[in-house]
């Protein structure tokens, strides 16, 4: 759908679904206790595409004004004032967690077998409360992810050390970039993680997942100043000469013996698809974390009376398939 629809010719179809849009992006975060900016608010609105001028103008309008508030520039929820200032107070928690996430992960970037590091979750969102980890999300070299996960947790228990918490919990290989979990969860992490090793990489991994955008056409890949690369001069070399050891039989048997060993211990912690373990997956998402959102947020959009059929398997608001039913 394009975004370059003029004013003139916008259908009140088209309108509708932009309307419920913005509702249903404002209370997708309100399960974050996140209010968000009338520009994230277009960045986030799911399943429809829309210029922003239409966007900011039905924030104005009478579904929006019905089901919405605004305080301090941020839209919420009506009634949930108060998240404005949770946002505030968790950005700053996460500004201070920044600079650790990027320096640790430019390390990991640089460790053998790693071609991919971004920064996921909380921090990534700037949505940061005081007991946070740093999350992320690496892409490794085929055939090699568990023996680069293997340098991955020295990196951890360095920063353990030192009082920095990371959870490097989602690893993949090169040929498994492609998510099988086709969800506004799963969209929105790939929209809002940063990339701090590996920037080509993230590009690609944006253009396999072009499902994406059907859950959010006007996100867009942005790689903020903060993540630009610096690698080490001695790093890469020492990298190239352990991946050209590595690249033996023995480290393919040690790679068998690694992943083995960590899958026998991993698989009888949990079951579910948030939980998978091979030689091209590495994902420990023990708690089930996407599922309770994405029931939560069916809940939700319940009590707003605008439900959806299927919030974890198709887009549901598009202009010409329009599946939301809205009730009065």
């Amino acid at each position: 759908m394009s975004l370059s629809r003029s004013p003139s010719t916008v259908t009140t179809a088209h309108k509708t679904a932009v309307e419920v849009g913005i509702v249903r992006a404002v209370a997708y975060v309100d399960l974050f206790d996140y209010p968000l900016k009338p520009a994230e608010v277009h960045r986030y609105l799911p399943a429809v595409a829309a210029r922003r001028d239409l966007v900011l103008e039905l924030l104005q309008g009478e579904l929006a004004s019905r089901l919405l508030s605004r305080r301090d520039g941020y839209f919420m929820l009506a009634g949930r004032e108060e998240i404005a200032e949770t946002r505030r107070r968790r950005e700053r928690v996460a500004r201070e967690l920044w600079p650790k996430a990027v320096e640790y992960g430019r390390l990991m970037g640089d460790l053998p077998f790693v071609r991919m590091v971004a920064v996921t979750g909380s921090v990534a969102a700037n949505n940061a409360d005081d007991e946070a980890d740093i999350d992320y999300l690496l892409v490794t070299a085929n055939d090699r992810l568990w023996l680069a996960r293997l340098f991955v947790v020295a990196i951890v228990r360095l920063a353990t050390r030192r009082g920095v918490h990371l959870c490097p919990n989602y690893l993949v290989s090169e040929r498994a970039m492609c998510f099988e979990e086709r969800n506004l969860y799963t969209a929105r992490e790939l929209a809002q993680m940063v990339p701090v090793a590996g920037k080509d990489l993230y590009r690609e991994m944006w253009h396999i997942n072009r499902w994406a955008a059907d859950w959010l056409p006007n996100a867009q890949v942005q790689l903020p100043a903060a993540a630009s690369e610096r690698g080490g001069p001695l790093r890469r070399p020492t990298r190239t000469l352990a991946e050209r050891v590595l690249r033996t039989r023995i480290g393919a048997q040690l790679e068998r013996w690694e992943m083995q060993r960590k899958v026998a211990r991993f698989s009888s912690r949990s079951e579910g698809e948030e939980v998978r373990f091979s030689g091209d997956w590495c994902k420990g998402h023990f708690e089930g974390h996407a599922e309770r959102i994405l029931q939560a947020y069916q809940a939700r959009l319940r009590e707003l009376k605008l439900e959806i059929e299927d919030v974890k398997v198709a887009p549901a608001l598009t202009e010409r398939t329009p599946t939301w039913r809205r009730r009065r």
